[in-house]
């Protein structure tokens, strides 16, 4: 029996090793095929968007017969939403928090369904107007295709979970034009620490899905604020008072997002009839307010090249919150990244335009404060500063603005972190996994490695390894220290700096790692 626990052992060992020569090349892969499944999924919801343009056009001029027809249409394809998500919940909203609750072992998913499921319940319920955005869903589909091509390859667990993070690297590239915000969005978000393993497949695997979209929408940004002036100096305490009123709505987008999943869940509906009710809404947002239906993008090219008075801007505003709200408390496939920086972009043009009129500062610097409204609110609302700074030059081009970007977005990151407010993917997974009643895995024995950074004030820093107290079922099998790989013993000093590699059982990796990051500190990249 023991002699079938060290051939276990070091298999797995032996395999790890071989394994991260290998990850770049099948990142590549994961990016090629992650990014035409991204691609077709962005041009049939721009197909879908223009359908839903000419319909709601021309069904003001027809008869009630037509509109009624309309109304029948959407509230099928609502049924038919929330009917896909109660065959497959693992597709209901927007995708990131499953794939966060995968890569910690907390959920099991079924890789082949949730592509399917995603990709026509994304595109049915964005298509059909609902104020979600195509972003959770690419990387949640990204995500599908690495775990499927680690299944194919017959890849062990702890790999398989390298290849899923490059797929939602990939997706998020895709999505977006945003190869680095991918790379970023996988280490910040995903991984919560810098992983050299981590970096080198998901930046293989970006940029060939980056590569692979450009072919298709041309090698140009989302949003075109390339022609922004640089903002002067002192302009920059406009900025502060921006990030402390962004870091206060940021707190609120959350706050009422989990109001409306409780007050959709206390309704008592079915999956089917949650879907209906906003998807009606949107029909009749088609007539009256046509700008708020769908993820945004539009209205976002709409404020830079328009001029919109406050009333409309805040209307605009007020509407979007509240409609974006509805969508995805729904439970319909998408997410809320692209929404949440429309939002963004609204309030800072609100913005932008007050202190124009009351203090007179060059109307030119108004678009200035859409841009960066756009990333503060991603950092007030995800707490992950770098990824929408870096996402947020990516998608409007404006490469000179990254000292005001990182001002305003860690201000309004700050300012979360004094009101206690929680990153809202987190918030949405703990949702996720107690509506499946997941608290442990299983019994299972397998072995797996993990790896821990050893942060700045680490307890760990300076210390030997025979006088630090493991967690139980850990067992420290290497020290990766830059480009060197140390074999412990009891004597070996621990550094800042240095990965743990830890391995362990697999139903015990959850705790394992909790215990092991109390212990090595808190990284912030």
């Amino acid at each position: 029996m023991a002699s079938e626990r060290i051939s276990s052992t070091s298999t797995t060992l032996d395999h790890w090793m071989d394994f991260r020569f290998k990850l770049f090349l099948e990142g590549i892969l994961i990016g090629f095929i992650a990014g035409f499944v991204i691609v077709f999924y962005r041009l049939l919801l721009e197909k879908a968007d223009l359908f839903r343009e000419i319909v709601y056009t021309n069904l003001k001029s027809h008869s009630w017969w037509f509109i009624l027809l309309w109304f029948l249409i959407l509230i099928v394809t609502g049924y038919l939403v929330g009917y896909m998500t109660k065959k497959e919940p693992m597709i209901s909203g927007s995708g990131i928090p499953q794939v966060k609750g995968q890569l910690s072992s907390q959920l099991t998913v079924n890789w082949a369904r949730v592509i399917v499921g995603k990709f026509i319940g994304g595109v049915l319920a964005i298509g059909a107007g609902l104020s979600l955005g195509r972003e959770g869903p690419s990387v949640q589909l990204g995500a599908a295709v690495g775990h499927g091509i680690g299944r194919s390859l017959g890849r062990l667990k702890i790999e398989n979970k390298y290849l899923i993070t490059s797929g939602a690297s990939a997706g998020l590239a895709a999505a977006f034009n945003a190869p680095l915000a991918g790379v970023i969005f996988a280490l910040e978000e995903m991984h919560k620490n810098f992983s050299p393993i981590v970096l080198s497949s998901a930046m293989a695997a970006s940029l060939t899905a980056d590569f692979v979209s450009q072919r298709f929408f041309g090698q140009k940004p989302v949003f075109n604020f390339q022609a922004l002036p640089d903002l002067p100096l002192n302009h920059f305490l406009f900025l502060i008072v921006l990030g402390i009123i962004i870091g206060l709505f940021g707190v609120l987008f959350n706050y009422f997002l989990v109001k409306t999943l409780d007050l959709y869940s206390k309704w008592g509906l079915s999956p089917e009839f949650k879907v209906i009710i906003p998807i009606t809404l949107a029909g009749l947002l088609g007539f009256v307010l046509p700008e708020v239906l769908g993820g945004g993008h539009h209205l976002i090219n709409k404020l830079r090249a328009e001029h919109l008075t406050l009333t409309t801007l805040s209307i605009l505003l007020i509407v979007k919150f509240l409609f974006t709200m509805l969508s995805y408390g729904s439970g319909a496939p998408g997410g809320i990244f692209l929404p949440l920086l429309v939002i963004g972009a609204l309030t800072g043009n609100i913005y932008g335009d007050i202190i124009n009129k009351l203090l007179h500062i060059d109307s030119a610097y108004i678009n200035n404060f859409i841009v960066l409204s756009m990333a503060a609110y991603f950092t007030a609302i995800v707490k992950a500063p770098i990824t929408g700074s870096i996402l947020i030059t990516e998608m409007t081009g404006s490469f000179s603005h990254l000292f005001a970007l990182a001002t305003v977005s860690m201000t309004a990151y700050l300012v979360t972190e004094l009101l206690h407010s929680r990153p809202v993917y987190e918030i949405l997974l703990e949702r996720v996994l107690k509506s499946r009643g997941v608290c442990e895995l299983g019994t299972d024995c397998k072995k797996m490695i993990i790896e821990i950074p050893v942060c700045l004030g680490s307890e760990l820093d300076q210390k030997k390894i025979r006088d630090i107290k493991w967690p139980k079922d850990c067992l420290l099998v290497g020290i990766k220290r830059g480009e060197n790989e140390i074999i412990p013993n009891g004597n070996t000093l621990i550094q800042v700096g240095d990965y743990l590699i830890v391995l362990t059982n697999e139903d015990k990796e959850v705790t394992a790692k909790k215990v092991l990051s109390l212990l090595a500190g808190e990284c912030n990249i």
